[in-house]
């Protein structure tokens, strides 16, 4: 950070109180993520949005991450997902337990290492601030007016891409998919209440004209202006985060990524239970080609109403959050999800960034991106395994592999590429 130090939350909620929309709008040096700025009315629009967003809002202790994005410690009960509409935070359930492996008796030998929070005992940040949160607080990231001020306006700055309107991934060639959109992915149209896999973590470079490259869940269901998704994943995305590090994102929508829509919590959708995980930030380390993988363990799961996410572990206390079933209306989302859907997408203009590895999914173990372990939870009780078609839009430049190993992997994909401009 350029001034060596966190501005203290009083004095940021005071900054954002005397901004004037015409002069910010005038001196805010960060370009956006399409190469204009937020003109005034958007500045105005976004600090309201924050106002609103941090209103009633006590901070007791903040922190930056490798992004340099300050998370700030605000009790569970005073996030915007809770604030007026729960008086108890409820508990997560254990998650069913995966069915016998394919190959039962088998063991595939290949070994990565999970990764760890960035947070907890010990852990300190570049300025020398614990990367921890007090019990009964949990790790929100900060929304500043420069950060939001990247993008034109704050409707853009909620949508999953600021170049256009998002759209599902594809199954097979689809002639209304977004020239922007590139994406290399393995589906199962089969109705479900959420899903498991490990995602091997990579740190693909985002470069000029090139916007972000994640790799993801997605649980769906509906179609047309109907569509409504869960999500969850990695994603380097500089525009938004403010740095070149892989960051740990949700998304959602429930009307086809048209109105309704935002990461992580940014908006008042997400309920955040546990300090464990910094949502929107940065993790590692990263794997290394040919080298040591590095793999981190998500799941959905869908009961009692929430969209409950987990991670690292399907244990109670592995859940994190939760989505409420109520945000989808009387869509499909609100009982189950139509589809399960593993992969990467990169969003770019005349030239594409690399997704997973940057190598083709041939290459396999060590070499390209993997999410493995994928199974789904079954609407009527317990797991089952994956049975996925793979999927994609530009083979030129990314590439996905379905696989059936030995546990510990079972179903598995392999995906990626190098990106570029002839995508």
């Amino acid at each position: 950070m350029a001034n060596e130090k966190i501005t203290p939350f009083k004095e940021f909620i005071d900054s954002v109180n005397q901004a004037k929309p015409e002069t910010f709008a005038a001196a805010v040096a960060a370009a956006s993520t399409t190469g204009k700025r937020a003109n005034a009315q958007a500045i105005t629009e976004m600090r309201a949005h924050i106002l609103k967003h941090y209103e009633g809002v006590t901070v007791q202790h903040s922190f930056v991450d490798a992004n340099g994005s300050i998370f700030d410690c605000v009790p569970v009960e005073q996030q915007p997902g809770l604030r007026g509409k729960e008086t108890t935070v409820p508990k997560a359930p254990d998650l069913p337990q995966p069915a016998e492996p394919h190959a039962a008796g088998a063991k595939d030998e290949r070994q990565a290492s999970h990764i760890e929070s960035p947070l907890g005992p010990g852990k300190v940040d570049t300025l020398g601030n614990k990367m921890e949160c007090p019990d009964g607080t949990i790790p929100m990231r900060r929304l500043t007016l420069e950060g939001m001020s990247r993008f034109e306006s704050l409707q853009q700055f909620f949508q999953k891409s600021p170049l256009d309107k998002e759209v599902r991934p594809p199954q097979g060639a689809s002639p209304n998919v977004a020239a922007t959109h590139k994406w290399a992915h393995a589906f199962q149209n089969v109705n479900n209440i959420g899903g498991h896999s490990f995602i091997n973590i990579w740190k693909p470079a985002i470069g000029a004209n090139q916007i972000f490259s994640l790799s993801q869940h997605w649980y769906v269901g509906g179609s047309g202006a109907a569509l409504q998704t869960a999500e969850v994943g990695l994603q380097v995305y500089p525009g938004l985060y403010g740095g070149p590090n892989p960051c740990f994102f949700i998304y959602w929508t429930a009307d086809d990524y048209n109105k309704t829509g935002c990461y992580n919590l940014t908006c008042s959708n997400f309920v955040q239970t546990n300090k464990s995980w910094p949502i929107g930030g940065a993790i590692g380390p990263i794997s290394t080609y040919g080298g040591q993988q590095w793999e981190l363990e998500i799941a959905y799961y869908l009961t009692g109403g929430r969209w409950w996410l987990y991670v690292k572990g399907t244990a109670a206390a592995n859940a994190i959050g939760y989505y409420p079933a109520s945000q989808y209306g009387n869509g499909v989302m609100a009982t189950h999800a139509a589809e399960i859907d593993y992969g990467g997408e990169v969003v770019g203009t005349t030239s594409w960034p690399p997704m997973g590895s940057g190598h083709l999914a041939a290459e396999g173990w060590q070499k390209a991106c993997y999410q493995r372990q994928i199974y789904y939870y079954q609407t009527g009780g317990g797991s089952a395994w994956a049975s996925l078609t793979p999927s994609t839009t530009s083979p030129q430049c990314y590439t996905v592999t379905v696989n059936n190993f030995a546990s510990p992997w079972n179903e598995t994909i392999f995906y990626g590429g190098p990106g570029g401009s002839n995508c």
